[in-house]
């Protein structure tokens, strides 16, 4: 994704709602299938090549689901493994980010399906008429970015599993309490460029949301971008409602 400028101050406190409505019902098509590349040795968490495939490293364990305390247990040991901060698989260049690669990376690891390739037109319509396609490279496949993958959540997320929030403290609540994936998605209003993704993380005991009379203003966040974080809240305050994005959205997965 593309560079950030710095996010614009708050007036006053509000809480964040999201920009578009909900869907009165999710649009679920059985038809549509994920695309994703296969693990690639080169896919390294001390490399910056080969981006758009999982990371090949059996020492990264996978979210274990046993219970909502495994789950939130493993979210944190991923979130120390991955290691945003340090990780040269998603240090910033003078040309990118990549917000999108530590959030795939983050759902990936949680057993979440996340795009970081999707279909061509001319493949996915090939998919949608029950055809068997292979993911290939800038062949059946392609990158997406944030603001695309902000639209993909709208047309294809409920097939996925994805549900569409309107409040952060309700996605706070449901992670810490369940353990599941709070993602927050940014669509830029220049079209071509990149926005911004971000995934919404389990409370620790030293690490904690932003809340005004107990309800959560900035939910606790890890991500990749111009400046790599951990976690944060307050840091960024509402950044989703920037000048630079047209819209944003709010999804949870268990």
């Amino acid at each position: 994704m593309k560079l950030h400028t710095k996010p614009a101050k708050m007036e006053k406190e509000t809480i964040a709602q999201s920009t578009i409505p909900p869907y009165e019902e999710p649009i679920i098509d059985p038809r549509i299938k994920s695309a994703s590349l296969a693990p690639h040795p080169d896919s390294r968490l001390d490399t910056q090549i080969m981006k758009f495939h999982p990371i090949s490293d059996d020492t990264i364990a996978f979210r274990d689901e046993t219970s909502p305390e495994t789950k939130r247990e493993s979210i944190r040991q991923l979130i120390e493994k991955l290691d945003v901060t340090k990780s040269l698989r998603y240090e910033r260049t003078v040309e990118d980010t990549y917000c999108n690669v530590y959030s795939y990376d983050f759902c990936y690891f949680s057993k979440v399906y996340l795009p970081t390739v999707w279909w061509t037109a001319e493949a996915l319509e090939r998919v949608l008429n029950g055809e068997e396609v292979v993911p290939v490279m800038n062949e059946t496949v392609e990158p997406i970015y944030s603001s695309a993958i902000h639209d993909w959540f709208l047309k294809w997320g409920a097939s996925f599993g994805w549900k569409r929030m309107s409040s952060l403290d309700e996605i706070q609540a449901k992670v810490n309490a369940e353990g599941g994936i709070g993602m927050i998605c940014a669509k830029r209003k220049i079209r071509g460029l990149s926005g911004h993704i971000v995934p919404i993380v389990p409370e620790t005991k030293k690490k904690k949301a932003y809340r005004v009379d107990g309800v959560v203003l900035y939910p606790l966040q890890s991500q990749a971008g111009k400046l790599n974080y951990t976690y944060f809240a307050k840091a960024r305050k509402d950044w989703w409602n920037h000048e630079r994005y047209s819209s944003h959205v709010f999804y949870y997965h268990d």
